[in-house]
């Protein structure tokens, strides 16, 4: 019994030492304003709204993907912000994907973010795919209307049959267009099996790989690599996570990273999401690197941000959900950026879960 204490003990410690917990602010600074609670049973062009995994904002109008790999669609919104809170959300249409093309038949489409190509009147996904049923990810370009246009091409250790083993529902979940808007940096959610382990309560070497793809055609240019943080919570029941959610690139090399790490047997309180800055500027280019393991390498530097346990309380529900996707809104009245967040609710298949929606203020200092 007593082995057993002194081994929590020094779980715990271990785990505490190997987070960042101080806020660094001389970049960004990020304060909470307000938090919208989508209602449980909202319907729209008879679907459900839920699994709302990626949000992107274009010209007044909010685009949010829903991770449904049975009906992957998305839908547009309206969100009013007054006197910086959430006035209404006014959900308006239903797009769902025309999959009667070979691509989106031979792919499954668990989709995760979403990016507006302001240029072509077009629409970026990301998909997970499904791993464990041989389906690849994928990163795709859709009409309005939900077509497919084109898709992008992969390095081969992305792909479900590949050697370095991408793990299942931890491949493309980020996904931001570039600041010099030649092409969209795509981030795996977990490390590929050969490059590390998973995030675990003690320190590890997790390198999830963030991938610029060139928008015109489609072909992988740059990589760099970041390091996920352990994860914080013992889990009480045999599952603990922690992965990358989001990222937006806000200046050159530098990007805004959503971190989300869920351990279960905690009930609601089981999430920890933090948002971190990551510097890519002295990474090494790792795109033609097979594994990681073996290789030498400059990861990308990264700082402690926002961690939304410090406004928990001032969340309406007092829950931090399942927080993945992340976009900028309009600029607020003081120059200042607006950063909102979305939850995916999973439609509550693994318990009572909220489609939250964060609103944050971001002073970039740069």
């Amino acid at each position: 019994m007593k082995k057993t204490i002194l081994l929590l003990l020094f779980v715990v410690f271990a785990a505490s030492c190997g987070t960042t917990k101080n806020i660094d602010s001389s970049n960004l600074e990020l304060t909470f304003l307000d938090d919208y609670i989508l209602p449980e049973n909202l319907e729209i062009g008879g679907t459900k709204v839920g699994g709302l995994s990626g949000i992107d904002f274009y010209d007044g109008t909010y685009y949010m993907v829903c991770d449904h790999p049975g009906n992957p669609r998305f839908y547009k919104a309206d969100i009013k912000i007054n006197q910086k809170k959430i006035d209404t959300i006014i959900i308006s249409e239903v797009i769902e994907l025309d999959r009667t093309s070979r691509f989106f038949k031979n792919h499954t489409l668990d989709l995760e973010s979403i990016r507006y190509n302001v240029e072509k009147n077009e629409l970026v996904l990301s998909s997970e795919g499904s791993i464990n049923n041989g389906k690849d990810p994928s990163i795709f370009h859709i009409t309005p209307n939900g077509e497919l246009i084109s898709n992008y091409s992969l390095p081969d250790y992305f792909l479900a049959s590949g050697v370095q083993k991408p793990r299942n529902n931890g491949v493309f979940e980020g996904l931001a267009e570039s600041f010099d808007k030649s092409g969209y940096w795509a981030g795996t959610e977990l490390p590929l099996k050969k490059d590390g382990s998973k995030p675990k309560l003690f320190p590890t070497k997790s390198p999830v790989r963030i991938t610029h793809f060139n928008k015109e055609n489609g072909t992988p240019t740059r990589q760099f690599v970041m390091q996920l943080e352990n994860i914080t919570k013992i889990p009480w029941m045999y599952f603990a996570v922690n992965g990358l959610t989001e990222i937006l690139e806000y200046a050159p090399n530098r990007f805004l990273v959503l971190e989300r790490a869920f351990s279960a047997g905690h009930g609601t309180n089981g999430n920890t999401v933090r948002i971190f800055d990551a510097d890519a500027r002295n990474a090494i280019n790792t795109l033609n690197f097979e594994n990681l393991r073996k290789m030498d390498y400059t990861a990308a530097t990264k700082k402690l941000v926002f961690d939304f346990k410090s406004v928990k309380k001032q969340l309406k529900e007092n829950t931090i959900d399942n927080l993945e996707g992340m976009t900028f809104g309009p600029d607020l009245p003081n120059g200042n950026k607006t950063l909102l967040v979305v939850s995916d609710d999973n439609f509550s298949s693994l318990g009572k879960q909220i489609s939250q929606i964060i609103l944050m203020e971001v002073a970039i200092k740069l």
